[in-house]
């Protein structure tokens, strides 16, 4: 039995995915995370690991709607702005992902009364990606984020490092990455 492109796009579900609407499906989302994705438990658990585990719980949730984002494009056709840029600096992007989300409130709630941790504390080990330093990778970074928020569907394209921004070094003639720990 074949199958149309069609019906295949309509068997994607985003139903299992836990979602960040009330304090309970944060703490499965979260202890899940720090269990499975960390592999850890709270007797041995760091600032870091906390810090990852609300990462991927803020990911899930932005996940499954960015899947329901794509139904509905891949339903409704609209136009698409691709834009290209070699940076795109977004910085941190934790804090401004759990506001856009509307569960900043909600997980402060969590964190702080149910698991006793400081949401702005965690929020301090996230590293700036490192995918720009200049004015060029500051401008696209706000070319996306605006279309984002007027609804406009846009995809940003780039070139990705390997070690990210990086400090050139000339040795025998060829261009050295020096690692950087975003990666």
């Amino acid at each position: 039995m074949n199958d149309s492109d069609s019906d295949r796009h309509k068997q994607i579900s985003v139903r299992g995915i836990a979602q960040v609407e009330n304090v309970a499906n944060i703490k499965k989302t979260f202890n899940r995370h720090l269990h499975f994705s960390m592999i850890k438990d709270r007797n041995v658990s760091t600032p870091r690991d906390y810090y990852f585990a609300l990462a991927h719980t803020v990911r899930d949730h932005l996940v499954s709607r960015w899947i329901r984002t794509q139904q509905h494009y891949y339903e409704k056709d609209p136009k698409r702005v691709y834009y290209l840029s070699l940076e795109f600096y977004m910085g941190r992007t934790l804090s401004n992902t759990m506001l856009n989300l509307e569960c900043k409130q909600l997980l402060m709630k969590l964190y702080i009364k149910f698991l006793g941790l400081n949401i702005e504390e965690l929020q301090e080990i996230e590293e700036d990606a490192g995918l720009g330093n200049g004015g060029l990778g500051r401008l696209a970074a706000c070319f996306l984020d605006s279309m984002a928020t007027l609804g406009i569907p846009a995809y940003g394209y780039g070139l990705r490092y390997e070690y990210g921004i990086f400090k050139q070094l000339i040795k025998d003639g060829w261009q050295v990455l020096e690692k950087n720990n975003f990666i």
